[in-house]
C-alpha cells in the first residue's frame, strides 16, 4: 500500500505563484500534526535540507530565511496566525519582504500549515499562495524567466515540501509503507 503525497504548482494569470502538497494521515496523529508543531518541523526541515544554507530565524517582527552567515533576508514573514474554526486549523505566514519577492508585491502571499479531518484520517496541507517570485520580474514575465524560476526556486520549494512531507510520514508512521507522487489537478493557472 502506497502513502500519496499530491501536488501541484501553478503561474497563476497575474504572475503569483500559488502551490499546494498534501497527504491524509491516520486520524491518531491529529495531536502531532497540529499546524503550529507542523510550521516547527517545516522551520527545522528547512535548516537541515540545506545544510544551514537557508537558516530560518525567529524574532518579534516574524520570521526570516536567512542566508546562512549574513543578514540577508531571503524571504521574510510577520507573525504567524493560527486560525480554527472547529474542523481546519491553520497556522499562516504572511510574505512581508525578503530579498526573492518582487518589491512591489511585499505584503502579499502567504505560506500556510493546514489540517483538516479527512474519512478518517487527517489531511496536512502546506500551500504557498500569491506569491510573486523576484525572478519572474513582474506581472509579465518573458518565458525565459519563467522556464529560469521553473528549474531554480519553484524546483527548489516543491522538493523541500515534498520531502518534508516524506519525513513527517517518516516519523510517524515508520518507513514500513512506499509514498507515491501524485499530480494535484484542478487549480487554474500555467502548470510549474
Amino acid at each position: 500500500m502506497h502513502v500519496e503525497i499530491a501536488c501541484q504548482q501553478v503561474l497563476r494569470e497575474d504572475s503569483s505563484v500559488f502551490s499546494i502538497q498534501r497527504m491524509t494521515l491516520p486520524a491518531r496523529h491529529a495531536g502531532a500534526v497540529a499546524p503550529e508543531r507542523l510550521l516547527e518541523r517545516y522551520l527545522a526541515h528547512v535548516g537541515r535540507f540545506t545544510l544551514s544554507l537557508v537558516r530560518p530565524v525567529r524574532s518579534a517582527e516574524g520570521i526570516d530565511f536567512r542566508l546562512n552567515a549574513t543578514r540577508l533576508n531571503l524571504l521574510s514573514f510577520a507573525p504567524p496566525l493560527a486560525s480554527d474554526d472547529g474542523l481546519t486549523s491553520s497556522t499562516t505566514l504572511r510574505i512581508s519582504g525578503g530579498y526573492l519577492v518582487q518589491r512591489r508585491e511585499c505584503g502579499q502571499g502567504e505560506l500556510s500549515f493546514i489540517t483538516e479531518p479527512c474519512g478518517e484520517g487527517i489531511k496536512v496541507v502546506v500551500r504557498l499562495a500569491d506569491y510573486s517570485p523576484l525572478l519572474l520580474g513582474s506581472r509579465r514575465p518573458s518565458r525565459g524567466r519563467k522556464l529560469f524560476y521553473r528549474l531554480t526556486q519553484a524546483l527548489l520549494h516543491k522538493v523541500v515540501t515534498i520531502r518534508f512531507l516524506v519525513r513527517l510520514y517518516h516519523d510517524l508512521e515508520g518507513h514500513g509503507k512506499g509514498i507515491r507522487l501524485v499530480k494535484e489537478w484542478g487549480i487554474a493557472g500555467e502548470e510549474i
